[in-house]
């Protein structure tokens, strides 16, 4: 029975996290005939709830569920105790209290945009806030805390919020067309690239070539060297020519 428990509370938190934005600390709007309740069932409210939920918690109340306490001192004089020790939420009846049914049912109206979770025993003010969606309603059953499974009014709500989250894609579409139509986009005019003239010569290729100077092969030293051997020799003929020349010319 524990396992089932916890496992239908992990279920119904995750329902009210996803779909309604709940998240920790979870605020507990607790009345008169809960602390009754944990009283009878020897519930300590502050240590065992944390536990209950897995995580942080908030018990708070308001000064219509004190007054009315106060007046049922002989009955709840205890319950009254433990209630003054939890944070008291801002009411519009500060100054002229009202029963704490209706005090509590004028914090969760209004799709309960603070999140509260409803601690209650009351079957009147049960009976009303399952008609509200968005109300996790806690009680104490066999002297365990129980949260409630979620509402029809809840369910509903829920598939009402997924159901406007999936827009066809058809909407979407023409959601576009009509934005387009209300709110033109300016013109952007492209400006003409300016033309550009007849490109010149790249600088690179308007350098001086560098003179590549060669080594003389062996082959070239050879035929200097034949040349010039045979420049010595005809002058050697020619020099001989004159000298038998003049011998002659002087016998």
């Amino acid at each position: 029975m524990k396992i089932r428990r916890m496992k239908h509370l992990k279920q119904y938190l995750s329902f009210y996290k996803i779909n309604f934005g709940f998240r920790e600390p979870y605020l507990i709007l607790v009345d008169g005939t809960f602390c009754q309740a944990a009283l009878e069932s020897k519930i300590q409210i502050k240590e065992q709830m944390p536990k209950y939920f897995g995580g942080e918690i908030q018990l708070c109340t308001t000064t219509c569920v004190i007054h009315e306490l106060s007046l049922l001192e002989k009955e709840l004089g205890n319950a009254r105790i433990i209630a003054q020790r939890f944070q008291r939420r801002h009411c519009a009846h500060r100054h002229n209290p009202v029963s704490a049914t209706e005090c509590l049912l004028s914090l969760v109206q209004e799709k309960n945009w603070q999140h509260y979770f409803l601690a209650t025993q009351d079957p009147e003010l049960t009976s009303q806030v399952k008609r509200l969606p968005c109300v996790p309603l806690l009680y104490i059953i066999k002297n365990t805390p129980v949260l409630d499974r979620p509402s029809i009014a809840s369910k509903r709500a829920a598939i009402r919020a997924q159901a406007a989250q999936l827009i066809p894609r058809q909407e979407k579409l023409h959601l576009r067309e009509m934005k387009a139509k209300l709110f033109p986009k300016p013109n952007r005019l492209r400006q003409p690239r300016p033309c550009k003239g007849p490109a010149g010569p790249n600088p690179l290729s308007c350098l001086k070539k560098k003179k590549k100077h060669r080594g003389l092969d062996i082959h070239t030293h050879v035929g200097v060297a034949a040349q010039r051997a045979t420049v010595a020799q005809a002058a050697k003929k020619k020099m001989k020519k004159k000298k038998k020349k003049i011998i002659i010319d002087g016998h």
